[in-house]
């Protein structure tokens, strides 16, 4: 099974992405707790988008497909905004972090630390981050 939703970039949709996520999961019946911590990789790679690549413009917009494969769920997401590969992205340490009181810089640590794989590429216009989690366990129901 293939899901898969075009929205605009607004913050407002990351909710909407959400429960899309989630909407996806429980069909393919993964269990809640692997289903949140997908939900919360792919939220914070979606809010990264919407907000540093497409800044917050409505009119343009994001597509995120997701799938099974096997016992692995990927989600692609594709963009078209400002190029960012997060695989390059120099995590800070979460000592730095603190001693620094900075806000922010610990949502691609936390991607990198959910998901098993993660996959960057430019292809024409568009940029696409493919995430992918092993997940072992799907719900019986």
């Amino acid at each position: 099974m293939n899901y898969q939703i075009k929205i605009s970039c607004s913050k407002e949709n990351l909710k909407v992405i959400r429960d899309f996520v989630n909407t996806s999961l429980a069909e393919l019946e993964v269990n809640d707790q692997e289903s949140d911590v997908i939900v919360l990789a792919v939220d914070e790679v979606c809010a990264n988008v919407i907000i540093h690549s497409c800044n917050c413009d409505i009119n343009k917009n994001l597509e995120l497909e997701l799938k099974k494969e096997q016992e692995n769920i990927v989600v692609k997401i594709k963009d078209s905004g400002l190029s960012y590969n997060p695989i390059e992205h120099k995590s800070t340490s979460l000592q730095e972090i603190v001693e620094t009181k900075r806000k922010g810089g610990l949502g691609l640590m936390l991607v990198n630390r959910i998901m098993d794989k993660i996959e960057y590429r430019v292809e024409k216009t568009f940029n696409i981050c493919t995430l992918y989690k092993h997940v072992s366990n799907f719900s019986i129901l």
